[in-house]
């Protein structure tokens, strides 16, 4: 089983999708790092060499992945809402932040509905 930057590679998938996997790696970039590493995108996971996993691992060095990214994305997050500019403050309420409309559609930010029922008038 190859272990890269501290995440399983599912076996049966191609590398090229299976460097996926890792935070912070899409296929663009997984592609450059096979290619770099001199592997074949198409040999599955589980096919692949010590020697080749250790390629892999050396070109990704360039590479801020898993928890260092995830800790500069929240530090980021973090230092704008200290700083209390508009998209802190976004973040800070649960809204979104790039501009989206928020009237109807962003429920993914938002949260469930919150329903508020009709009273009868009392006559």
């Amino acid at each position: 089983m190859a272990r890269i930057a501290g995440v399983d590679l599912p076996r049966e998938k191609r590398v090229e999708v299976g460097l996926t996997y890792v935070y912070g790696i899409g296929l663009p970039s997984s592609q450059k790092i096979l290619k770099e590493a001199g592997v074949n995108p198409d040999t599955r996971v589980k096919d692949l060499t010590d020697d080749e996993v250790s390629n892999i691992r050396k070109a990704m060095e360039g590479y801020k992945v898993e928890g260092d990214l995830r800790r500069e994305v929240a530090l980021n997050i973090k230092r704008l809402t200290e700083i209390g500019c508009y998209r802190g403050i976004r973040h800070r309420r649960g809204l979104p932040v790039r501009g989206q409309r928020t009237k109807t559609n962003a429920r993914t930010r938002k949260g469930p509905r919150k329903l508020v029922s009709k009273s009868k008038k009392s006559v």
